[in-house]
């Protein structure tokens, strides 16, 4: 798949602001800081349609980003900071929770994981939370280019029992600085764009 267009379409804080148009849906889903923005932006090849801020819980709202005209990336709030109070965090959670719940758009997550590091029990949280809602997902080991060839299989062996990841979903290593994984993602994307075609 080649990208030929990108843009921010939708900005939704509820259902009845999601596109209307049937189109397939990607959902982003990770903890604050795990590297969305730069996923975007390293997928679609552009350096700053989706804006990577230094301060990680920026993102309160799902942002659907219409690719090539025929199919959403949507990025929504991350995860497990801090600095974000009890009542913020319960409302971001609801906010993805309304979209979970019956969007047929939806054909798969993305799910950003650090790969340097054991998966948090917001990861465990997060991934047990779409498991339950029966959503396929890819799990995307950011910062790829940050873990060394001998620790590379031991950290992919600890992110998946961690998880404990289902039949069915995969992984793919990801850097944003290298593009590393950036086409097999595109492969997946094209699978299930085409399929809907």
């Amino acid at each position: 798949m080649k990208i030929n267009s990108a843009r921010l379409d939708i900005i939704a804080v509820r259902r009845s602001q999601y596109p209307t148009d049937k189109k397939p849906e990607f959902l982003l889903v990770g903890r604050s800081n795990v590297g969305k923005s730069s996923f975007i932006n390293a997928l679609i090849n552009q350096k700053s349609l989706a804006k990577t801020s230094s301060r990680p819980g920026k993102t309160q709202t799902l942002n659907f980003y219409l690719i090539n005209e025929s199919f959403y990336l949507i990025d929504v709030p991350g995860y497990g900071y801090a600095s974000v109070n009890q009542e913020q965090q319960k409302k971001m959670g609801l906010l993805i929770e309304e979209y979970l719940e019956k969007r047929e758009e939806l054909k798969r997550v993305f799910m950003l994981v650090d790969f340097r590091i054991k998966p948090t029990d917001n990861d465990i949280q997060m991934y047990q939370f779409l498991k339950y809602y029966n959503i396929p997902v890819t799990i995307i080991l950011t910062k790829a280019d940050k873990v060394g060839a001998s620790k590379k299989e031991r950290n992919l062996k600890l992110i998946k029992d961690t998880l404990n990841l289902a039949v069915g979903d995969d992984t793919v290593l990801f850097s944003s600085m290298n593009k590393l994984g950036r086409d097999e993602i595109l492969k997946i994307l094209e699978n299930f764009v085409i399929e809907t075609i």
